[in-house]
């Protein structure tokens, strides 16, 4: 258990340190919409309805699991020693979510971006 307490807070900050990265990454193909293009097939119109569902995805799931982590965090401060160790249990489930939910939103974009520059090559 007292491993677990040393890693975990390692983890989060490098979890978190990968969530506010990874737009910076994309931001590379912000710079090729500023490109005129002759038109818009319907290829495009799709992977842009895709990103953009996966942003709002992101964005959604991290809210939700900042204000779960704020929750479980303040009734831990002021729960008794029993409710303390229901509250630990409580944490490895919602540590296992978090990072599935970040890695998954993270791996898609990547697909989705290796898939598009994979079309607009040929």
């Amino acid at each position: 258990m007292k491993k677990l307490v040393k890693i975990l807070p390692i983890l989060m900050t490098v979890l978190m340190v990968i969530t506010a990265i990874s737009p910076v990454f994309g931001a590379e193909g912000l710079l090729d919409s500023v490109k005129p293009t002759p038109e818009k097939t319907q290829a495009t119109t799709f992977w842009e309805v895709g990103n953009n569902v996966l942003g709002i995805i992101q964005i959604v799931g991290t809210l939700i699991a900042v204000g779960v982590l704020m929750v479980i965090g303040i009734k831990y401060m002021m729960g008794s020693a029993e409710e303390k160790a229901e509250y630990k249990k409580t944490m490895l489930p919602y540590i296992i979510g978090a990072i599935v939910l970040f890695a998954a939103v993270n791996i898609a974009k990547a697909v989705v971006s290796v898939a598009g520059s994979i079309t607009q090559t040929k």
